[in-house]
């Protein structure tokens, strides 16, 4: 499981998404996120971090994707997401349902867990069911529910 960090000591000016430059499936959502955000974060790959956020070490970067704001607060995994969206004024019954449930922040937790065990995987199911621009996803989904429905009812 990854590790969770409460606080940096160097926090950056503006609240800061840190992810894995590396990985595919971190580079599509994070590619619709800042679609999402409209500049309101900075985006920055853990392997382009310098002295910046000294007091953490990169290993920790590896694990999740952390969300850094400017007070200093880290939020980890699935709740970087979720504070990011709270931030944005979408869903803030996400992160204050993980801050506040201990089932719902496990289940995330774990969840988020077998995502980045298994990000090649994810990234194919990504694109199966919201096609290769994270631009402009698509509902494949959608038509591949109404597809099995029809199958099984007619």
């Amino acid at each position: 499981m990854f590790r969770k960090i409460r606080t940096t000591d160097n926090p950056p000016t503006e609240a800061s998404m840190i992810w894995d430059g590396t990985c595919a499936f971190c580079e599509y959502w994070i590619n619709y996120w800042q679609n999402l955000s409209k500049d309101k974060f900075q985006f920055i790959a853990y392997q382009d971090l310098n002295s910046q956020f000294s007091d953490i070490d990169k290993s920790y970067f590896k694990e999740a994707v952390r969300f850094i704001e400017p007070d200093g607060r880290v939020y980890n995994g699935p709740d970087a997401a979720y504070r990011s969206l709270f931030q944005l004024g979408k869903f803030k019954w996400l992160h204050r349902s993980y801050q506040k449930n201990v089932l719902f922040r496990n289940l995330s937790d774990s969840l988020y867990q077998w995502i980045a065990t298994n990000r090649g995987l994810c990234f194919r199911i990504t694109k199966f069911l919201f096609g290769s621009d994270p631009h402009s996803l698509k509902p494949f989904w959608a038509i591949y529910l109404f597809v099995l429905l029809y199958l099984i009812f007619y």
